[in-house]
């Protein structure tokens, strides 16, 4: 007996094997039984790329037993015979907080400044760094959340806390409805960041480029933390800062141009970021395959624009009309570069339409194998866990769909969808199709009932005579084969017939009751189909609708192009030079632009190998532009307001290269800007210096090895005037305190600059054994000031700062650069040429503030008597356009001369930005940066014909009219494609003018919010 017992425990372990263990206890009988399934006969999809037809997958314990032609079956096993119909890997999300209860900031009301922040504990200084939170230790399984993942394909999930600049680690699971713990497939799966505060109440970051200095400062911390061997603090968020690093780094981007950026910043410490984009992907194709990074793709693609009304029509931007248009085509344009993609229902109103818009896709050029692949192998394969998802092979997890057909076609219905083994139906395999005309006969009156639509889901519509339409609610039990009918044929909701029957094939019958409480019989028998009257199907519609890179401008706004412009030898003939040189103004000469410098100026120049000759008779022909202090061309905040000192941000970070006013300018003969941190603090952020390169990316924009800038701010702004009252938390309050902020953070950069000569000098065998001082980045900025190595453009307008700021200076050794704006320069001419700083002024702007009430117009004129070198800025985005206009306004107020006016836009600046090596006069071995104006450049009259910016046209009045042209056509050919969808049955959206914000000094605003209810639009 016992070795019969014993031989049929063997046999029974042979076939089920031991069930799958767990450490959870049972209230009753244990009656979890092995799962041993075998779907027959099926089209098994294995991964992307492979196919095998009339196959068998055998599963057992949740996981994938055997999969092919020749598979063995078990006893006991269940055997579901699929014949005909598909079965793929489920897909993998990486992006979602499914699980996880999103975090809600209140903004009902601002309680003032928060300079620091307000959570408990000994976590890091910044709210919105919080590495330490967990996904894993957050996750609770939602069952309707599930389900509704499961119905778009979906089998695993990535999640995690969608909050804040640093969100933690997230945890990939599955989708089945079991247990917290058995769902968990990878605990600690990913790490995740943004750009985005998220919730935090903590003022800094208030910009973005707060935001990227904030993640600088957190790497080189963490770095720090990690080396201390008798560390002083105990820091939570950065013990878990530095675990968060052996896992793939997510990077929520939402753009591209963040995109770009945030490369630059993991490229920086050596990481590789997955980012996660917004569609804006396919705008910038050749930058982003130099990332390397994979990108996870979005299809909430933008509804079609309700046009019909012209004035609406004026409210939509081109940029918004071609993104409508290219953005199905995103994922395809990534495919065709071989730029690794992954695609996620995030961001999807309604995400029960996810395969719909993977569909759209498919239509946009996307192939099906590229899609399923990032769907399933590539997320498998950045998570680390190729080893048990994302392919139906031996040993992973049994998640998978079975379909109807193949999983991308437009008809397809997702059947099943295995999770871990276990079988959720997502549309019953067996469904009747019900559709067609009844005769329904209750008691002795006749209806009509149209049934439509497909199996699962299908619509019925009462009707007494054909032009009759009544609702009807019909309800079905299919496996009993019961079908209960109700319905009223007047707005009298006590008036019901309600019928119960059973259902026999088309033919239904039974017994109901009338309104009036009486019996009767009742059939519903199958007459006709239901003709299809809708219109005919358009076939060019249904062909796949394939764009080429060419249907990309660059920049992709109004006036971008789908190439962008070359160098060219160009030789401008006959022309009048404003030289800047000891030569003056020359008229009659030949100016020759080749290799992107000024190769000769001088008489009969020869045409031979020259690319383009332009008649300059009657011309003139200047150094581009210069303007010393401008905000255009920045993204999500001009001031990092939230501490007196940032010198740790970069303008040089966020500079955007899709803003119009660079194209504008270039109208204007601006050819090289500095681009200026506001003046909302005394110590504000480092500068950006930019050729208005319109096309190019930020990276391209910028002056090759520019010398390093920094923006400081006297007055009424950094001492927060006119702030409100809530604003008197923020230190400095008054102009003295100003001074201090000065000399204080001086003073710490002299202790920061003196700690690493010591850590420096140290012999090898002394250091090993030390520890390095932490590095600061604020403070690296201020000691380049103390050295000389970095430069101060100061915001100032009153004399007794000036001053102040002067001394300042020379007690700690060095020079202040540039006064900019300086209204009250005149007064203190004197002082200035001896402390040797240049000025950028106005030309007339005065009595816009308290403190620029002794402002006068000949103020650039009396600083250039003296000597002080002097220049006229725009701090103004409409300025910019006209500084031409600007600088002739010292010929009228003080009666400059116009060379010596022309110079303060041109080679003052040039030299105030230490750049009048390469810029700033007309003569060979200068940078080709020159403009042709149609007559004496000072003239109200004069216009910009060609602006050549290192011998590349990036601006004529010939390629703006063709420009106007072509983008009038294609706004008229967008606007009746956006009429079309909608005639065709597409939803739509309401245009709503968005208006671009311009930048001023003092703008509080950044990453999209309102900063603490202020928003200034003073200088």
């Amino acid at each position: 007996m016992r070795i019969l017992l014993l031989a049929l425990s063997i046999c029974f372990a042979s076939v089920f094997s031991l069930t799958a263990q767990t450490t959870f206890h049972t209230n009753g009988v244990n009656d979890e039984r092995p799962g041993i399934y075998a779907l027959t006969g099926v089209t098994l999809h294995v991964d992307y790329k492979t196919v095998i037809e009339d196959a068998t997958l055998l599963i057992k314990d949740g996981k994938i037993a055997q999969a092919g032609k020749t598979v063995t079956l078990p006893k006991g096993v269940i055997v579901y015979d699929l014949a005909g119909y598909h079965i793929y890997p489920s897909f993998i999300e990486l992006q979602s907080e499914y699980g996880i209860a999103p975090l809600k900031r209140s903004d009902s009301h601002w309680d003032g400044p928060q300079m620091e922040t307000n959570k408990k504990g000994a976590y890091g200084w910044n709210q919105a760094v919080k590495p330490e939170t967990s996904a894993l230790n957050l996750f609770k399984v939602n069952n309707k959340d599930a389900s509704s993942l499961r119905q778009i394909g979906f089998g695993m999930v990535l999640t995690h806390q969608n909050d804040g600049i640093v969100r933690g680690s997230g945890t990939l699971v599955s989708t089945a409805s079991s247990k917290d713990n058995e769902v968990i497939i990878k605990g600690e799966a990913s790490a995740h960041y943004s750009f985005s505060k998220g919730t935090s109440t903590q003022d800094y970051p208030g910009s973005l480029m707060g935001v990227i200095a904030l993640l600088k400062q957190t790497y080189l911390d963490a770095k720090w933390y990690a080396s201390q061997k008798n560390p002083k603090e105990y820091n939570i968020s950065l013990e878990a800062w530095n675990k968060l690093q052996n896992l793939p780094q997510i990077m929520d981007a939402k753009g591209i141009l963040n995109a770009l950026r945030a490369d630059l910043l993991g490229d920086a410490f050596g990481v590789q970021y997955i980012l996660l984009g917004n569609g804006t992907e396919y705008q910038r194709l050749a930058d982003l395959k130099a990332t390397n990074a994979t990108v996870i793709v979005p299809v909430d693609f933008p509804k079609p624009f309700d046009v019909e009304d012209p004035f609406d029509a004026l409210n939509v931007s081109f940029t918004e009309m071609k993104h409508w248009e290219l953005a199905p085509a995103n994922a395809y344009f990534l495919q065709k570069e071989s730029i690794p993609f992954v695609l996620t229902a995030d961001g999807l109103e309604d995400k029960g339409k996810f395969l719909e818009m993977v569909y759209k896709t498919l239509q946009h050029g996307l192939t099906e194998a590229d899609a399923l692949k990032a769907l399933t192998t590539t997320p498998a394969q950045l998570l680390g866990v190729s080893d048990v998802a994302g392919s139906l092979e031996q040993g992973k997890w049994a998640n998978f769909l079975v379909t109807n057909g193949p999983v991308f076609d437009k008809e397809t219905q997702i059947i099943e969808n295995w999770v871990q083994g276990k079988r959720y139906t997502i549309n019953p395999k067996n469904a009747e199709d019900l559709s067609g005309k009844y005769k329904l006969t209750v008691g002795t009156q006749s209806y009509i009932i149209e049934v439509k639509g497909d199996a699962v889901k299908p619509k019925f519509t009462l009707k007494a005579n054909e032009a009759d339409t009544n609702a009807i609610k019909v309800s079905f039990d299919k496996k009993d084969k019961l079908v209960t009918l109700t319905y009223s044929l007047t707005n009298d909701s006590t008036k019901v017939t309600r019928l119960s029957g059973l259902m026999e094939d088309k033919k239904w019958s039974g017994k109901g009751e009338l309104p009036g409480g009486k019996w009767v019989n009742w059939t519903a028998t199958y007459t006709s189909a239901i003709p299809d009257t809708s219109k005919p199907a358009d076939t060019e519609a249904t062909q796949p609708v394939i764009f080429s890179t060419e249907d990309i401008i660059y920049p992709f706004v109004a006036f971008g192009s789908p190439t962008l412009p070359k160098p060219q030898t160009i030789l401008v003939k006959n022309v009048t030079v404003w030289t800047n040189t000891d030569k003056g103004i020359v008229k009659d000469v030949d100016v020759l632009l080749k290799g992107g410098k000024i190769a000769q100026v001088g008489s009969n120049i020869p045409t031979a190998g020259v690319d383009k000759v332009i008649d300059g008779k009657g011309k003139h022909l200047t150094n581009g532009i210069i303007d010393e202090h401008s905000h255009i061309a920045i993204s999500a905040g001009v001031n990092e307001w939230t501490e007196a000192s940032s010198a740790e941000v970069s303008i040089a970070d966020v500079v955007n290269s899709e803003d119009i006013n660079i194209y504008r300018q270039l109208s204007g003969g601006v050819t090289t800007a500095q681009l200026l941190h506001g003046s909302a603090n005394p110590i504000g952020g480092q500068s950006a210096l930019v050729k208005l390169r319109w096309g190019y990316t930020p990276e391209q924009m910028k002056v090759a090895d520019m010398p390093k800038f920094i923006k400081f701010a006297l007055g009424e702004n950094v001492k927060q005037s006119n702030w409100g009252e809530d604003n008197t938390i923020r230190f400095p309050q008054t102009r003295m305190g100003v001074e201090q902020v000065f000399i204080d953070h001086f003073t710490q950069a002299r202790a920061y600059e003196a700690a690493w000569k010591a850590y420096n000098g140290l012999s090898s065998k002394l250091k090993a054994s030390a520890t390095a001082p932490r590095r600061d980045l604020e403070m690296e900025a201020l000691v380049e000031i103390l050295n000389s190595e970095r430069f101060i453009s100061c915001h100032s307008y009153v004399q007794s700062e000036i001053t102040m700021l002067m001394r300042v200076a020379e007690q700690f050794g060095f020079k202040i650069n540039t006064f900019t704006h300086i209204l009250e320069g005149y007064k203190v001419a004197d002082k200035m040429l001896k402390h040797g700083v240049f000025a950028s002024t106005f030309a007339d702007w005065w009595a816009y503030k308290m403190e620029v009430q002794d402002a006068i117009p000949y103020n650039a004129a009396l600083l250039s008597m003296v000597g002080v070198i002097t220049a006229i800025n725009s701090d103004d985005a409409e300025m910019g356009r006209r500084l031409n206009q600007e600088a002739a306004k010292s010929v009228k107020y003080g009666g400059m001369t116009e060379e010596e006016a022309w110079k303060m836009v041109t080679l003052n600046p040039a030299k105030m930005l230490h750049l009048d090596k390469n810029l700033g006069t007309v003569e060979p071995g200068k940078d080709a940066d020159v403009v042709l104006w149609s007559e004496n450049p000072l003239s109200v009259y004069a216009k910009v014909e060609y602006t050549i910016i290192d011998g590349i046209i990036f601006y004529s009045q010939e390629q703006d009219e063709q420009l106007r042209k072509t983008l009038a056509t294609e706004r008229n050919r967008l606007i009746q494609e956006m009429l079309n969808a909608k005639n065709g049955g597409a939803p739509t959206q309401r245009p709503v003018k968005k208006v671009q914000k311009l930048w001023h000094c003092d703008d509080l605003e950044g990453l999209g919010e309102l900063s603490g209810g202020h928003a200034g639009h003073g200088h």
